[in-house]
C-alpha cells in the first residue's frame, strides 16, 4: 500500500518510522517532511495545510491511506477533500475536529454529554470577559483560553488579577471568543485513543511537559518532552475512561453526523475528586507520539486501516513492557523567536536510542536548525529510570549552538517508580 504522512515535525518522523515497519507499506510519502523522514520515504514539498496540493499528490502517487499529523491540516478540511475523491484518511473531518479547533464548542459538548470538566463561561470578546470579572472573584476564573487553534499557546493560568486582565486584552485582540475557567490542581496526563467513529481504544497514558524550563517554569511551549507509561496512574483508571470519556464523545459526534475517525486526545487532570477533562485534541500529540510509538507492539498501518474501515478491536493494540522517555532539544530563542541555521552535530551511532527530527533542514553537507523544536531524543528501557538515563545520555551527544532542553523530564513518574 502507498501511504502519505502529512506534516514535518518530530511527531510525523515518528509516525513515518512506525509505518515504514509495516510489511504492507510500499511507497511512503511525507509532505512536507524533514531530513529525518527523507531517510524513510520520499518527501514532497507541499505544505501541510495546502489541501489542493496534498490531494493532487495523493491522487498522482495512487495513495491508499493519508495519515494527518498537524491540526492545521484538519482545520483546513484535508480529510473532507480526500473523501470527495475517494481517498481514505486517518484523521477526522473538519466538523469532527471542532472538538479541538473550537474550545467553546468542545466545552459545550462536554457539558451536554456529562463529561467532567472545569466550570467555565464563554465570551464573544474581551470586553464581555472584563465585565463579567467586575462582579466575580478573579481567583475563581483565572484560567483563560482562546477559542481557536493557537499552536498549544492559547492558554494562560493567571497568577494575579492584572495578569488575567492583560491576557484577556491580548487574546481579545485576535477577535476570537474566549473562555474563563476555574483552576484545577492535580496530576496532568495525556490519554490518546485510536477511534473508528464508534469505538475508542486508549493508548498508554503519557505525560507532556509544557513549560520551557525545569520545575515547570518559564513560558509555555508546544511541549519539551514526554514519557509513557505513568507509574503514578492506575491501569484500571485508564480502562474506565474508555467508557466514561471517549465513547460518550464519539457517540455525540456520530449523532451529529460527524463521526471521528483518527485520534481523540484527552488532556486530563487527576484531581482529588476524580478525573477532569482539560481539553480534547483531534490528533496525535507532539512529543507524546515520539514516546508512545516505540512502545507499540504491532503494525500501525493495520491498526489505522481498521480505524478507517470501522473495525477497530481492543486486542489489535498491544504494548512492549517497559517505558520510553523523549527529551525535546529546542533552538536558541525558542519559543518566542527560534534561531535558524545553527549547525547540528549528531552522534555517529545512536545505539538503541531514537532521534526524531522536527525543526531541521539540510544546508550544504550538514543538518541545521530550522524551527523551534529541533529534535526529540528517545530512550526506551525496562524501567522509566533507565529510559531517562538513555535519553539524556543520547541528548548530551547532540550538539548545536544555543541548544535548550529540560533536565527533569519524567521527574514525577521517577519519584513514584523509585518508591
Amino acid at each position: 500500500m502507498n501511504v502519505l504522512v502529512v506534516g514535518s515535525g518530530g511527531r510525523e518522523h515518528a509516525l513515518a518510522w512506525k509505518l515504514r515497519q509495516s510489511p504492507r507499506t510500499d511507497k511512503l510519502l511525507i509532505a512536507p517532511g524533514n531530513p529525518g523522514t527523507a531517510t524513510l520515504g520520499q518527501n514532497v514539498a507541499v505544505a501541510a495545510d495546502d489541501v489542493g496540493g496534498l490531494v493532487a499528490v495523493a491522487q498522482e502517487a495512487r495513495v491508499d491511506l493519508v495519515v494527518i499529523g498537524p491540526e492545521a491540516a484538519l482545520e483546513a478540511g484535508l480529510a473532507d477533500a480526500l473523501a470527495t475523491v475517494g481517498i481514505r484518511c486517518f484523521g477526522p473531518t473538519k466538523a469532527a475536529a471542532r472538538i479541538e479547533s473550537s474550545k467553546v464548542w468542545s466545552k459545550q459538548l462536554m457539558q451536554r454529554v456529562g463529561i467532567p470538566t472545569a466550570r467555565f463561561r464563554s465570551f464573544g470578546d474581551g470586553a464581555a470577559a472584563h465585565a463579567f470579572l467586575r462582579s466575580e472573584p478573579w481567583e475563581q476564573w483565572r484560567v483563560i483560553k482562546l477559542d481557536g487553534l493557537a499552536a498549544g499557546k492559547g492558554v494562560v493560568v493567571a497568577q494575579s488579577a492584572e495578569e488575567l486582565h492583560a491576557a484577556i486584552d491580548s487574546f481579545g485582540s485576535t477577535g476570537m471568543p474566549l473562555i474563563l475557567e476555574e483552576p484545577l490542581s492535580g496530576e496532568e496526563l495525556s490519554l490518546l485513543a485510536l477511534c473508528d467513529g464508534v469505538k475508542a481504544v486508549p493508548l498508554l497514558p503519557a505525560q507532556d511537559h509544557k513549560r520551557l524550563l525545569d520545575g515547570d517554569q518559564g513560558p509555555n511551549t508546544g511541549g519539551m518532552g514526554a514519557y509513557a507509561p505513568l507509574p503514578q496512574v492506575d491501569e484500571t483508571l485508564v480502562g474506565s475512561l474508555q467508557g466514561r470519556i471517549f465513547e460518550p464523545v464519539l457517540r455525540a459526534l456520530a449523532a451529529e453526523g460527524t463521526p471521528l475517525v483518527g485520534v481523540l486526545y484527552a488532556g486530563l487532570m487527576l484531581t482529588p475528586t476524580g478525573v477532569q477533562v482539560l481539553e480534547f485534541n483531534a490528533r496525535f500529540g507532539d512529543p507524546e507520539t515520539q514516546a508512545l510509538l516505540p512502545l507499540l507492539d504491532g503494525d500501525l498501518l493495520e491498526i489505522m486501516l481498521a480505524c478507517v474501515e470501522g473495525r477497530l478491536q481492543a486486542d489489535m493494540v498491544r504494548w512492549y513492557a517497559g517505558a520510553a522517555l523523549g527529551v525535546v532539544l529546542a533552538a536558541a530563542g525558542y519559543p518566542e523567536a527560534p534561531r535558524k541555521g545553527d549547525r547540528i552535530d549528531l552522534p555517529a551511532a545512536v545505539g538503541d536510542g531514537l532521534i526524531f527530527q522536527g525543526g531541521t533542514a539540510l544546508a550544504g553537507e550538514g543538518l541545521v536548525t530550522a524551527g523551534g523544536r529541533v529534535l526529540t531524543v528517545v530512550g526506551q528501557a525496562p524501567t522509566l529510570a533507565e529510559a531517562a538515563e538513555r535519553a539524556y545520555a543520547l541528548a548530551q551527544q547532540v550538539a548545536f549552538a544555543g541548544k535548550q532542553m529540560r533536565s527533569d523530564i519524567g521527574q514525577r513518574g521517577l519519584t513514584v517508580e523509585h518508591h
